[in-house]
């Protein structure tokens, strides 16, 4: 290995000068490099990538502290609501229904409101079938299926992570949970794309197709259609804040702790 390293062909073989000037590791000094002559870039690199390796692996090895513990079980607490309230809401108003049609979707199920000689989904389903939309059946939504199952397999995943207590653990439970949530408004908004472009053709009524808003106001037909998140939706929007907190509580406190050792 010496013969190799010192019968090398001289010169930086493509090391980029200023990249090894300001390296913050000493192995890739300028002096050790000019040793290693065309292996110089090789070497630099591979040491450079070992070290964020070793950075990564030291960050995911970080204990959760306590003030991280008690926001994971806050971001536990704060999802639940998403069982029971909420996630969106659509309201259609119009001349034949100046106080709205309101439609509320659930993480199991479907609700239109109801008063004493109206239900709201029956009335916005019979409208659908004048324009050859499907009506809106709980079956049809297999989302009523996972998102339950997802949002209390996160609720347990989050306990782990406060039991174990590591950053690896607490890393995992965001990406997955952001991921969920990413996942959950496409599937949503496929499913509004799916029901106005899927329209019966010998419908009474013919429309074009059209894809209901996903977020704020629309006028389709002689209707004005308004859709938001629901009180569930910004719960679960509040998790992943949540946890991002936890991970820099964390960090700061290993950071200061290191400091205090080194010092």
């Amino acid at each position: 290995m010496h013969k190799l390293l010192l019968g090398a062909s001289p010169g930086n073989a493509g090391v980029l000068t200023g990249e090894i000037e300001s390296s913050p590791f000493p192995a890739c000094s300028p002096a050790f490099l000019r040793r290693l002559g065309g292996k110089g870039g090789w070497v630099a690199k591979g040491i450079i990538m070992q070290r964020y390796l070793e950075l990564a692996t030291s960050f995911f090895e970080t204990p959760i502290d306590l003030r991280g513990r008690l926001l994971v079980i806050l971001a536990a607490v704060v999802l639940m609501p998403a069982f029971f309230t909420p996630l969106w809401n659509l309201s259609l108003y119009s001349n034949q229904f100046p106080d709205g049609l309101e439609l509320n979707i659930y993480s199991y199920k479907l609700e239109g409101g109801k008063s004493q000689n109206r239900d709201d989904l029956k009335e916005i389903n019979s409208l659908n079938h004048y324009i050859g939309m499907r009506p809106l059946i709980e079956d049809d939504f297999t989302e009523f299926k996972w998102i339950p199952f997802v949002i209390g397999g996160v609720i347990l995943l989050a306990l782990r992570a406060v039991v174990l207590g590591k950053m690896s653990k607490l890393v995992d439970l965001f990406v997955l949970f952001t991921y969920f949530g990413a996942f959950s408004l496409w599937s949503f908004y496929h499913k509004l794309y799916v029901y106005g472009h899927e329209l019966d053709p010998t419908a009474a009524v013919k429309v074009p197709p059209f894809t209901p808003p996903m977020f704020g106001h629309e006028t389709m037909a002689n209707f004005e259609v308004y859709s938001f998140p629901g009180a569930g939706s910004y719960f679960m929007a509040a998790v992943p804040l949540i946890l991002l907190g936890a991970m820099w509580f964390s960090r700061r406190a290993e950071q200061v702790k290191t400091y205090k050792t080194q010092g």
